[in-house]
């Protein structure tokens, strides 16, 4: 019921709306009880008195019953629809605000697929009972208490066989909705499985094709796939009893109800239009008895699916701003590193103690063999970590002091991977700067040699990139994220390998447009190109997690060290790369 009731609170602002529809709907279940009470006297008039304008005036009143109920059915209907759809749209947009609201390692550590999962089959499963349920419950009890109070004013003899039946019906309910409810868990982290591999698929189709492994793929679609059936099957075997065995037990009772009747009417102690009466509304009363065991059983459905996706909304960022946090004002660059501290888990530190100080506008080469923490060490300067131990000062600042937004507008980062969004080349641009005109995003992309490029394509600038920039190079896409950067305008830089994997001609290009977009910034390099190392005013070693050299180029190479060992080996490789597309 907490997790019940946590859904409930989504209908809080629309109450105005509930109550009206609370209003029709009670409206509509009193007119459906009156109908019987009209019948029975309609029975009576036309089999024992036999009065035709008297029938005739009750037939006008039980249309206009029926007249009055379709009104007010159908504003109910009308209110409650529309506010579940509502309330859970505004239910996916908290969910999806509060995922930004999550730190770097909740996406890390869960698989695309499962997120998805629940943003959808899990909300879907939810939207069903959101408001169905609340006012399914208040006319089916209102039929039910309604209809026992007049049938037992009419005969207390027949309302008790009534009664024996509302025990069975609980503990059946109770029974298979646990069950129902277990099984409803199962199957969303199923599908969950199956739509992560989806997912996984679409986003690595290149990979699965080149290395001919669409077979295998199938194959863990169709066992995550057949899975999820197997426990869908075992639900719609419950189902498939429990709706007939409740029906069964509801319309056994009218039979023996029906019989018990017909005898008093025989025996002359009731009228014929007493036992029609009593009929339609033993049918009324079964007719909810039956409905509040199938609610039961979607109630505990949809509480096993909001579970999880409150799991989600429960959860905090490890990253985040202490409740006396300032912005931080326009900074200079000057980065202070004091015995920094990470580690991903608790066994393994990832960085181990570093500490060093970066003046405003120097550049600095991260290096070191693949594993070093390089990338972490980024991370952390990012503020997407947070140091197990020690500090990260910017400009003075502590960066735990300080709001995270008024940080991360003043840092940029192109990272090796360059990741674009589904929409067209200005609006990548854009994105760096809400607000911003055309001539500046064009002048940004002229600075990251973008421009010629973008003017050759069909469509200029709203040509559409396709998921993840897809249609364009790994030049042009890194060339469009280095618009965006300089469009930003950030204080510090950071580049992760930005000119890793790329065509000489596109190096150059790249390369060209960094070195401008880091003129007066504080900039860290995690170092590829041996220019970019030689022109760095600070090189850091890394092995390890540890710090293990720094220094400039000529000092460090003059200590024979770390550094020297991976940049002779660079250059050899590169001497051995201009060989082989000479010959």
């Amino acid at each position: 019921m907490k997790s019940y009731r946590q859904l409930l609170i989504l209908l809080i602002p629309y109450r105005k709306a509930l109550y009206v529809g609370a209003f029709c709907l009670i409206i509509a279940s009193l007119t459906n009880l009156a109908v019987p009470l009209y019948i029975k006297k309609m029975v009576d008039v036309v089999m024992v008195e036999k009065n035709m304008a008297l029938m005739n005036n009750l037939t006008l009143s039980i249309a206009g019953l029926f007249l009055l109920q379709l009104i007010f059915s159908t504003a109910h209907n009308y209110l409650f629809d529309l506010t579940e759809k509502r309330a859970i749209t505004d239910f996916r947009i908290k969910l999806f605000k509060h995922l930004h609201t999550l730190s770097l390692s909740f996406f890390v550590k869960r698989r695309t697929g499962e997120i998805v999962s629940r943003m959808t089959n899990d909300i879907t499963t939810i939207e069903n009972i959101v408001t169905d349920l609340p006012a399914t419950l208040l006319q089916q009890s209102i039929r039910l208490f309604g209809g026992i109070i007049i049938i037992t004013y009419m005969n207390w003899k027949l309302t008790c066989l009534i009664l024996v039946l509302a025990p069975v019906l609980v503990l059946f309910a109770r029974t298979f909705g646990r069950k129902l409810k277990k099984l409803s868990t199962e199957i969303q982290d199923k599908l969950a499985t199956s739509t992560t591999i989806l997912e996984e698929n679409i986003s690595c189709i290149q990979v699965v094709k080149s290395f001919v492994r669409s077979k295998l793929e199938n194959e863990r679609f169709g066992n995550a796939v057949e899975d999820s059936f197997q426990s869908a099957k075992k639900r719609v075997i419950i189902s498939s009893f429990f709706g007939p065995s409740i029906g069964f037990i509801a319309f056994s009772t009218s039979l023996i109800l029906l019989w018990y009747g017909g005898r008093e009417v025989i025996l002359g102690e009731i009228s014929p239009g007493e036992l029609i009466a009593f009929i339609l509304y033993a049918t009324i009363i079964a007719g909810p008895m039956g409905s509040f065991a199938r609610l039961y059983a979607r109630m505990q459905e949809g509480v096993g699916a909001s579970k999880r996706v409150f799991e989600i909304l429960a959860l905090e960022g490890e990253v985040r701003d202490l409740p006396d946090a300032k912005a931080l004002p326009r900074i200079e660059g000057k980065v202070e590193l004091d015995d920094v501290h990470f580690h991903y888990r608790d066994d393994q530190e990832v960085i181990q103690g570093i500490s060093f100080t970066v003046e405003p506008g120097q550049t600095v080469a991260l290096v070191g063999p693949s594993g070093a923490g390089k990338s972490t060490l980024v991370q952390l300067l990012h503020r997407f970590y947070d140091p197990i131990k020690g500090e990260i000062r910017i400009d003075g600042f502590p960066l735990k002091s300080v709001q995270q937004s008024s940080y991360w507008q003043q840092i940029g980062i192109v990272p090796q991977e360059t990741i674009l969004f589904g929409g067209t080349i200005l609006e990548n641009i854009e994105y760096a700067k809400p607000g911003v005109t055309k001539e500046e995003v064009i002048e940004a992309a002229k600075a990251a040699n973008a421009h010629n490029f973008i003017m050759e394509t069909p469509e200029g600038y709203e040509t559409v990139v396709g998921e993840k920039g897809i249609r364009l190079s790994a030049g042009q896409r890194q060339r469009i994220a280095i618009a965006r950067a300089i469009l930003k305008n950030p204080r510090i830089l950071i580049l992760d390998e930005a000119t890793s994997a790329l065509d000489n001609e596109s190096e150059l290009l790249i390369q060209e447009a960094l070195e401008r977009l880091m003129e007066g910034r504080t900039s860290f390099i995690i170092a590829h190109r041996l220019s970019t190392i030689h022109n760095a005013e600070h090189i850091i070693v890394m092995d390890k997690g540890k710090v293990i050299e720094n220094g400039n180029h000529a000092q460090l190479m003059g200590k024979k060290g770390l550094y020297h060992k991976l940049y002779t080996l660079k250059s050899l490789q590169m001497v051995e790369e201009a060989e082989v597309k000479a010959d």
